[in-house]
């Protein structure tokens, strides 16, 4: 039995498991629609590059063992040198709070899960949940169907949250394949400030197939900063979709740092609501072996005078594919659009190989709007002049691909993520380097 008969065999059981059911009918449609989309295939256009055989031939478990063995020393060697942010664990699709840290004061911080099962929750429910996430999609109508997992929060207005708050979702201890249909939704009212950092780790050998949707709200003068670091095991599956709204005056990030995860596809739509918007997505991309990862993105610039920049660049080793799409939609009424767009790639092996497919539609006449796409290898004239200086080959290639990436990592505002990131860069390309000082 395959992905496909799991999904239709298990939704009424799950239904039974929560405790408040006010999104019954919402989930019951969303189903439907999924089961009308299907799985896109390498024949759907959006996924012709990428093929998901391998996850969804699969069977999993929906409902996972809450029983584990993780301790506070396992959770401290995830962290990015962070004793002074906040955290969220979760573990098996369940907070826990005991290896959690939270002392920011004045927000709504809850699971999923709780927000769900918590009627005075409904009215927020109501206005916000499942009103940005595309549901023509198949996967975002799976996880609507099925979602449990993740958090809530909503800053209030004018009040800014001073520490970064990273997310840890954990698998472990489950003897069969397992699915994760995880949602979150971030709400920043007017004037506040939030960053949040998201991380995947699956601790057992068994395959886990993580579905995630967030939605992210960002209001007038308000700043909302969300960072994915992706370096999980070979034995993971992520399908990730972010969708972004933002109001007049407001600044929305999203980073995308992927090293790990067999396959990975992100998904990333920004829709501008007001003028004056910014908006920014990096990518840093470096895996190998037979890895895959499939970045999507999409801003949809609705109104004048706001700007959007992406910048993603991918380093491919092994056999591995990376694929990239970005699109820039510029409507007509979006006068004095500053809009850009690039993606630089280095395959350094014969086996690596991807698909770049930058992309604008613009029906405006006053913009500024560029995109572009490199693909290629090492400057072999800059390895030449670093090795006459006696550095090693390996060396001499890691201090060139570390400049190669730092651009997409300088609006980074979290310096233990920046050290972080570089570590694992230098880890990848596997040499010995210090980053601290850089900075």
């Amino acid at each position: 039995m395959a992905l496909l008969e799991n999904i239709q065999n298990n939704h009424t059981a799950f239904l039974e498991t929560l405790q408040h059911r006010f999104l019954d009918e919402t989930r019951n449609e969303a189903l439907k629609k999924f089961f009308h989309y299907g799985f896109p295939t390498k024949k759907d256009e959006e996924y012709k590059y990428t093929n998901l055989r391998e996850i969804t031939e699969k069977n999993y478990n929906f409902f996972p063992t809450e029983a584990h063995t993780i301790s506070k020393e396992q959770i401290e060697e995830l962290h990015l040198g962070e004793e002074n942010f906040d955290w969220i664990v979760f573990i098996n699709g369940k907070l826990h709070k005991e290896l959690s840290k939270i002392t920011i004061e004045n927000v709504e911080l809850l699971s999923f899960n709780y927000a769900l099962n918590d009627p005075k929750h409904k009215d927020v429910f109501d206005q916000y949940f499942n009103t940005i996430a595309d549901q023509n999609l198949a996967f975002t109508n799976l996880n609507t169907a099925y979602c449990k997992q993740g958090f809530f929060l909503k800053v209030p207005k004018n009040v800014v949250i001073e520490k970064p708050i990273h997310v840890f979702y954990i698998s472990q201890n489950q003897e069969e394949n397992t699915v994760y249909n995880t949602r979150n939704l971030l709400i920043a009212e007017e004037g506040s400030k939030i960053e949040v950092i998201e991380s995947h780790h699956n601790f057992d050998e068994t395959y886990v197939f993580t579905n995630s949707v967030t939605e992210i709200f960002t209001y007038q003068n308000a700043k909302a900063d969300w960072h994915k670091v992706q370096n999980d095991s070979d034995t993971s599956y992520m399908m990730d979709h972010t969708f972004a709204k933002q109001e007049r005056d407001s600044l929305t990030t999203v980073n995308t740092f992927s090293f790990g995860g067999k396959l990975v596809r992100n998904n990333l739509d920004f829709i501008h609501n007001g003028e004056n918007i910014n908006s920014f997505m990096n990518g840093i991309t470096i895996i190998d072996g037979e890895q895959l990862v499939d970045h999507h993105t999409a801003v949809h610039h609705k109104t004048p005078h706001c700007e959007s920049y992406q910048n993603y660049k991918g380093i491919y080793k092994g056999k591995s594919h990376g694929v990239f799409n970005g699109k820039v939609f510029v409507d007509k009424i979006a006068q004095k659009t500053n809009a850009y767009q690039q993606n630089n790639n280095i395959l350094l092996d014969e086996g690596a190989s991807v698909d770049t497919k930058p992309q604008l539609e613009i029906f405006a006449d006053d913009v500024k709007c560029s995109h572009g796409c490199t693909v290629g290898q090492l400057n072999e004239d800059a390895l030449f002049y670093l090795r006459a200086r006696g550095i090693s080959k390996k060396e001499a290639q890691a201090m060139l691909l570390f400049a190669f990436a730092n651009d997409a990592m300088e609006n980074i505002d979290i310096e233990p993520l920046r050290v972080k990131i570089s570590k694992l860069l230098a880890e990848k390309l596997e040499v010995d380097m210090e980053f601290e000082d850089i900075y």
